[in-house]
């Protein structure tokens, strides 16, 4: 069987077995395939107020194409600063990715406010297939590692915030039986010319507008507009209180924003659990961590 073909065989499989009410629908690649191939009643995009947020129109677009009723939300600057403490208790985080999970919250919320209990998210996709700048860079030998250790080691922020706002989370891209498949597939195959998530592009080139299959990855603060949220939440913090801060605190903060978070977190969640004599201990935070990762703090060792 044609790789292309056996790739759309696999993840028309996938979604059966994944099937959800809505999707989470950015107008990125990920989640454009998969409304594409599982026609959900009802597609969520949200965004920062005033951003010029790309996601709006690109997630406008593929709606349209494919006849799904399109919800959209644009949250202030003054509602994410508002919901940051609901999510840091969430999650119980104060990574710098919150701005990717604050966008994430508030499609969820939206979703349950048109009493959609199920939804379906593009997770996975750019671990498995490339789809980050960087993994486009790797030579094929590390790349192949690489993508098969993030597969032992990842977790996503929207199964966590789905069990807190009472909705399902579908993941096509993280069935077993597609992950399997997917971790087969060459890195030659998923990175061409510098084209990260080649061969799912290829897949599906005829099938969807070459805009969106072209469309170059973007994080989701920057396709929901939600990355200005780092500078304005920057600016919230003097150099005195960071400075203070840095002495009287143990936690190595990267930055002023990463000290913001983490007085939200030690608020609401209050003292870091210390990690155990028997357990890996962040050198960011002392946090307990994984052997890559530190979901308290953010914390990441390189994989390679």
């Amino acid at each position: 069987m044609d790789p292309c073909e056996q790739l759309r065989t696999k993840l028309r499989e996938a979604v059966e077995r994944s099937r959800a009410e809505g999707i989470l629908l950015s107008g990125g690649l990920d989640t454009s395939i998969l409304a594409f191939v599982a026609r959900p009643s009802t597609g969520f995009t949200v965004a920062l107020k005033n951003s010029l947020a790309s996601d709006l129109v690109y997630s406008e677009k593929i709606a349209k194409l494919l006849g799904i009723q399109h919800k959209k939300l644009e949250f202030t600057t003054e509602e994410a600063l508002a919901t940051l403490p609901e999510v840091i208790g969430i999650l119980k985080t104060f990574d710098l990715a919150l701005p990717n999970d604050l966008s994430i919250y508030f499609a969820l919320k939206l979703a349950r406010e048109n009493r959609i209990s199920s939804v379906m998210t593009g997770d996975g996709a750019n671990e498995l297939f490339a789809g980050y700048s960087y993994m486009a860079e790797l030579p094929s030998e590390d790349l192949e590692r690489y993508i098969r250790k993030l597969s032992q080691n990842w977790h996503f922020s929207s199964g966590y915030l789905g069990r807190a706002l009472d909705v399902e989370i579908k993941q096509p891209f993280l069935d077993k039986d597609f992950i399997r498949f997917a971790l087969e597939i060459s890195p030659e195959r998923k990175v061409k010319d510098g084209v990260g998530k080649y061969i799912l592009r290829k897949s599906f080139e005829d099938l969807i507008p070459a805009e969106i299959v072209w469309r170059r990855k973007e994080p989701i603060e920057y396709g929901s507009g939600s990355t200005k949220l780092h500078e304005i939440i920057n600016s919230m913090v003097t150099e005195e209180e960071f400075q203070a801060a840095r002495k009287e605190v143990d936690i190595k903060f990267i930055n002023k924003e990463h000290f913001f978070y983490w007085r939200i977190y030690n608020q609401v969640v209050g003292e870091i659990p210390k990690a155990r004599d028997d357990e890996i201990s962040c050198p960011c935070c002392g946090a307990s961590m994984g052997k890559y990762h530190c979901r308290t703090c953010g914390f990441s060792q390189p994989l390679l």
